[in-house]
């Protein structure tokens, strides 16, 4: 088989199946029939593009994991009484900023250590802003998503979501959005 469909078969195969058959694996099947004088010559560039497409299969399946955790975290913060109300101006407007926030953070870790971030699984209740935290493997806080309550005068109540990361210790406020919710006084967190 010719080298560069062999490459391209390998390509092809990880992206089709999303990462479930990693190029080492699409590899070998490929190649189970090829001599060991042609093995050498391609060993390097294989291996080299092996370890960027594991580590872009690593990082797909972080924001994926950590995407699915921000919108359980999410309802579970709003509860049964915030949650319907919000539910689709939330999903069409904040998950998708809340995504993109989540590959900035991918961005800047390799894969291996991608494998090390933990997502905290309790949304504070009550008044309180937190929704979720990526925490790194030292224990740390990477980066935390907050949703906070604004009371504008004569404005009503909106929910300003918004993140927070480390590299300023935490003190500016990143918007990913805001959500009107009534004039009334919206109730606490969990309820």
């Amino acid at each position: 088989m010719p080298v560069w469909l062999r490459k391209s078969l390998v390509v092809m195969i990880s992206i089709f199946t999303f990462g479930m058959v990693s190029p080492a694996q699409a590899n070998g099947f490929l190649t189970a029939e090829r001599s060991e004088k042609s093995a050498s010559a391609e060993t390097s560039f294989i291996d080299s593009f092996e370890d960027h497409l594991d580590d872009e299969a690593v990082r797909n399946h972080f924001i994926n994991r950590a995407m699915r955790e921000a919108e359980f975290q999410s309802f579970e913060k709003f509860g049964s009484k915030i949650g319907p109300v919000i539910e689709d101006e939330f999903r069409q407007t904040i998950l998708p900023n809340i995504e993109k926030a989540i590959e900035m953070v991918a961005i800047q870790f390799p894969g291996e250590e991608l494998n090390t971030l933990t997502i905290s699984e309790m949304p504070g209740g009550g008044e309180s802003e937190k929704i979720f935290h990526i925490t790194g493997g030292n224990g740390k806080d990477i980066i935390r998503f907050h949703v906070r309550r604004d009371q504008p005068p004569k404005d009503g109540h909106w929910f300003n979501f918004h993140y927070h990361t480390y590299h300023d210790g935490f003190q500016n406020h990143y918007e990913l959005g805001k959500i009107f919710w009534a004039k009334n006084t919206p109730p606490k967190w969990k309820s």
